[in-house]
Order: structure tokens, then C-alpha cells, then sequence
């Protein structure tokens, strides 16, 4: 079997994640956050619509992680993302955080929004 190393090109991928944290780039984060192309950013939560549309507008998709299990986004959220042409899939965020570092990977511009599972 041939491995190959990951080339995230300088982007910041999600290096774990557990009850209530996230690493990323060995750094401990707790609570909320979004990924975007600079790295992490702490985040309100589903709450703070004006940070996801402000540092995640110019990807091509956003991924909300919604927990452990997949829940809906709230009705407004959804409507400001459409309203701002920001193309979303929503999972639960162990799933996000495999999806986000594969099409990091790939060199898409991607960007999640993460609730910690």
C-alpha cells in the first residue's frame, strides 16, 4: 500500500475534535467555531448569523456542524444564507469536520461552522 502525506497548502485543517472542543494546528478551542480560509475564528454559535456571513461568504460551500447528531438550522439563518447566494450542507459536526479537511485537501474553498458535538 502507498501513503501519500496530506498537502493542506498552508490552509488550516481540523485536527480533532471531542465534548465541547476543537484542535486545530495543536491549539485547544472550546466551545463554537468557524473555519474559515485564514483558520479558526471562536464563534457565537447559531446565534451570530452576521459572523458566518461576514468570514464565510466567498466559499463555495459551508458546512454546519450541528453536534453529535444532525439538527435543523434555524429558519432565519437558512434564509440570510440563500439570501446571500452561500451555498450550506448541514450534518452532525463529527461529519462536517471529516468533510471540511477532505475538500480542504482537494484545494476548494471550503468553510464550516461548527457547534461542538
Amino acid at each position: 500500500m502507498r501513503m501519500t502525506e496530506i498537502d493542506f497548502d498552508g490552509r488550516k485543517p481540523i485536527d480533532s475534535y471531542g465534548p465541547g472542543f476543537f484542535r486545530i494546528e495543536g491549539a485547544l478551542i472550546e466551545g463554537p467555531v468557524l473555519m474559515t480560509a485564514d483558520g479558526a475564528i471562536r464563534w457565537a454559535g447559531l446565534d451570530d448569523t452576521s459572523a458566518v456571513l461576514k468570514n464565510l461568504a466567498d466559499m463555495d460551500v459551508v458546512f454546519f456542524g450541528m453536534g453529535a447528531e444532525i439538527a435543523h438550522l434555524p429558519g432565519d439563518i437558512a434564509a440570510a444564507l440563500k439570501e446571500a447566494g452561500i451555498a450550506f450542507e448541514i450534518m452532525g459536526t463529527p461529519a462536517a469536520c471529516r468533510t471540511y479537511n477532505v475538500l480542504l485537501s482537494e484545494g476548494r474553498q471550503v468553510g464550516a461552522a461548527l457547534l461542538p458535538a
